[in-house]
């Protein structure tokens, strides 16, 4: 993604700036005041997904969203460290770095395995996390379908990352693509997810992160995560099913479960004012 390009209308853009911090040369946005909040986006998303959830939470918090190494604008420095373990490494020592350890991390989907896993990492555990339609599962579903065959793809045929640019980003392949996972979004959501899959450079690191992604070790040691988590999860989703978020919280120490009737795999962006209002009232609890 290019930012004179494709961040003129960028969501929340008056809040971006760039650091570079190795291996990545990374795009964050930050907003408020108070305890810092860290917010991770999913699999092949960007800051974009938090487009309404970042100003509500501004309100209270300090807010951070970041892209993801390769995904959005942040700039992929090495493809080999797209993995769980890699990325979780590089966005602790980023945030250690820029005075910007978080007091709560709210992840969706692969963003919520990402924040567990950073609870390792970072200098300083949160005090609370937040996954929404946690991924904490190998890949089942829609995703499990989707995003294995991407990888082999990509395996097999260097070239593929366009070629899946150009299928995804024609006139229905984005709205096919969300239908899938159970969720409905605005004509301005649809269009950004279409940006973001039309660029091949965001297509090829989304398949990196897809092709590196293991979740053995945080499986492992989840019962050891002593943090409080809030796991919310869209009725509705059908790219992870709403029975891993309840596994997940009978291995977590302190997990709380929470399900949204209606909703699908991106809750957030369908309904941010209701996932936003609990998310504060998890955190208020906590901090």
């Amino acid at each position: 993604m290019d930012w004179t390009r494709d961040g003129t209308d960028w969501p929340n853009r008056d809040q971006s700036r760039f650091v570079r911090h190795r291996p990545h040369y990374w795009h964050i946005q930050q907003a408020g005041a108070g305890p810092v909040v860290l917010l991770l986006h999913g699999t092949g998303a960007a800051t974009h997904s938090w487009r309404d959830v970042f100003p509500l939470l501004a309100r209270d918090f300090t807010v951070v969203a970041l892209d993801l190494p390769g995904q959005g604008f942040t700039k992929l420095g090495a493809r080999q460290r797209c993995s769980l373990d890699a990325m979780s490494k590089d966005i602790s020592g980023l945030l250690l770095a820029e005075d910007l350890l978080p007091d709560a991390i709210v992840g969706h989907s692969a963003g919520a395995a990402l924040g567990l896993r950073m609870v390792r990492d970072l200098a300083r555990p949160p005090r609370a996390i937040v996954g929404i339609n946690a991924a904490l599962e190998n890949f089942k579903g829609a995703a499990g379908f989707l995003f294995p065959m991407m990888a082999r793809l990509m395996a097999l045929n260097p070239f593929s990352a366009p070629e899946i640019s150009r299928w995804l980003g024609n006139a229905t392949g984005v709205e096919t693509m969300i239908a899938g996972i159970g969720s409905r979004l605005s004509p301005e959501g649809l269009a950004l997810y279409r940006r973001l899959v039309a660029d091949r450079h965001h297509t090829d690191a989304t398949l990196a992160m897809v092709s590196q992604w293991s979740l053995e070790g945080l499986q492992h040691d989840l019962p050891g995560i002593e943090v409080p988590t809030l796991l919310m999860v869209g009725e509705k989703d059908r790219a992870v099913p709403p029975s891993s978020s309840a596994d997940a919280a009978k291995r977590l120490p302190q997990a709380e479960l929470l399900c949204f009737p209606g909703l699908g795999h991106l809750a957030h962006e369908e309904a941010p004012e209701d996932v936003t209002r609990e998310i504060g009232a998890f955190l208020s609890r906590h901090f």
